[in-house]
């Protein structure tokens, strides 16, 4: 079955149908209005999947992937179009640029956090970029998948873009086929799988994953305005969040008052109980609501901590003073509970964050240039956002992706369409002017040996008319003076 849905993909893409850029503008264009026109039957997959709120909804999952299509839609024909770059003196009458073109089928393996954006956007950098692609939706949040497998096919072309369903054996079977990319959304532990997968093809993979992301607030910050922030980031989604902050650095001096700031905000968000709240949701399934009780074992927590498991609902949790070696330290959490580590000062937190494997995202709340400017220089991670948290994920002219233990490659905007392009050089090379190449052809002798290791023939850099005017009667001048100096050793 999958073997047939990729070949049938594979054959379309072969055949050109996918290449055609109003081809790709009418399904980036169908794929908006499939968004447009479902949003209320999408709001109703995602209450069940995830308890999502209605107003939810568009905030979360689908404004942003409307922005997408529009900015590809707008922006297409400028990043398919030939790319020039600079010349020397051996290339100066010929063409030299950089075409962008389709990698052929990719597959996208979705997440189930956010089912529809983690989906669908790399499915229009895939479209835009003119490949095939292949969507395989999270099992986990299975009315999502189910309306996307129903509604997908409507829209778009169903031989170039399917959907296949499915759990770990569906996947796996995937996953033996050849692709030209894979775009895997999700765990380190699966990505490895997908890595080792892709090794056999040597297929070029994309895998956005996750870790933990650190908050480092400094002691002179405007807490009010910090504590809101982080609680809005860490709670969304009830913490399935890949680029939640996962875990609070702080000084021990403030670490009470940064509670009390959580508490005062949660209070704001979602009122005294917020298991009645509309806008809290609920764990993914019963598997993972276990996982994050269980990291929980041993500790009080500051705020919160009360569950229901028939609901599968974990209230939002503060637990202070959590030692570095805690296992609330060494996996990431996923979930609504929220550790507090205490440093003594910065160079402490840059040294707790750098003894780590690189996490997807830094947040640094500080009103300290100094203080920004050292975690900015002395850190690593994906992406980084000062004075907020996750807001760099949704600017599409920043591109999305981690570095080590959290991912590899990127997405968003033109990062998208680059990262689902081959970027072929190009030469076009002129039939006259042979006395250029005449350097490279035997008998050799000094006089040649000299000119072609001249820097400025093959390094030197032609930016302007002017300039290629000049350069061809020095290289006409320099040549002929060449070819008389054979002529006298001959």
């Amino acid at each position: 079955m999958e073997m047939q849905v990729v070949q049938r993909a594979r054959e379309n893409f072969l055949a050109g149908r996918s290449r055609p850029l109003e081809f790709r503008v009418q399904q980036l264009k169908s794929l908006q209005r499939m968004i447009t026109d479902r949003q209320g039957e999408i709001a109703t997959a995602l209450k069940q999947d995830i308890n999502r709120s209605q107003y939810d909804t568009p905030l979360l999952e689908l404004i942003g992937l409307e922005n997408e299509i529009s900015l590809a839609v707008s922006k297409l024909a400028q990043w398919a179009a030939p790319r020039p770059v600079e010349k020397s003196l051996l290339t100066i009458s010929d063409q030299v640029y950089i075409q962008p073109e389709p990698l052929g089928v990719v597959l996208i393996i979705g997440a189930w956090n956010y089912p529809w954006a983690l989906t669908l956007q790399p499915l229009v950098g895939a479209i835009a970029a003119g490949n095939a692609a292949v969507v395989k939706p999270s099992e986990l949040s299975e009315y999502s998948a189910s309306l996307l497998k129903a509604l997908l096919p409507r829209y778009l072309d169903q031989e170039l873009y399917p959907v296949v369903c499915g759990g770990v054996s569906e996947t796996q079977e995937l996953l033996r086929q050849r692709f030209d990319h894979i775009f895997y959304t999700g765990n380190s532990t699966v990505g490895k799988l997908v890595m080792e997968a892709a090794a056999r093809h040597l297929t070029p993979v994309t895998l956005e994953l996750g870790g933990k992301s650190p908050c480092y607030i400094d002691k002179d910050v405007d807490l009010r305005v910090a504590c809101r922030r982080i609680t809005w980031g860490k709670f969304v989604n009830c913490g399935q969040t890949c680029i939640a902050p996962d875990y609070i650095l702080c000084e021990p001096s403030i670490q009470n008052r940064v509670v009390e700031g959580i508490r005062q905000t949660l209070l704001e968000f979602y009122g005294p109980d917020p298991k009645s709240s509309p806008d809290y949701g609920r764990i993914i399934n019963q598997r993972h609501f276990n996982r994050v009780m269980a990291l929980l074992d041993g500790y009080t927590a500051a705020l919160g901590g009360q569950s229901d498991s028939s609901q599968r609902y974990i209230a939002p949790t503060v637990v202070k003073d959590v030692p570095p070696h805690a296992r609330l330290m060494q996996e990431e959490i996923f979930g609504p509970l929220l550790p507090i580590v205490t440093v003594s000062d910065i160079d402490d937190a840059i040294h707790f964050i750098s003894e780590r494997e690189k996490p997807l995202a830094i947040y640094v709340f500080s009103s300290n240039k100094k203080v920004i400017k050292r975690m900015l220089a002395e850190t690593t991670s994906g992406g980084v956002t000062v004075n907020d948290v996750m807001m760099h994920y949704t600017l599409n002219s920043l591109p999305f992706g981690g570095v080590g233990q959290s991912g590899t490659g990127r997405y968003h905007g033109k990062h998208t369409f680059d990262q689902l392009s081959h970027h072929r050089a190009c030469l076009v090379k002129s039939l006259g002017m042979e006395e250029v190449n005449m350097v490279w052809y035997p008998p050799q002798n000094h006089q040649k040996a000299r000119r072609v290791s001249d820097p400025k023939l093959l390094n030197g850099s032609v930016h302007s008319t002017k300039d290629m005017s000049l350069c061809l009667v020095s290289l006409a001048l320099e040549y002929c003076l060449l070819a008389l100096c054979v002529c006298l050793c001959d």
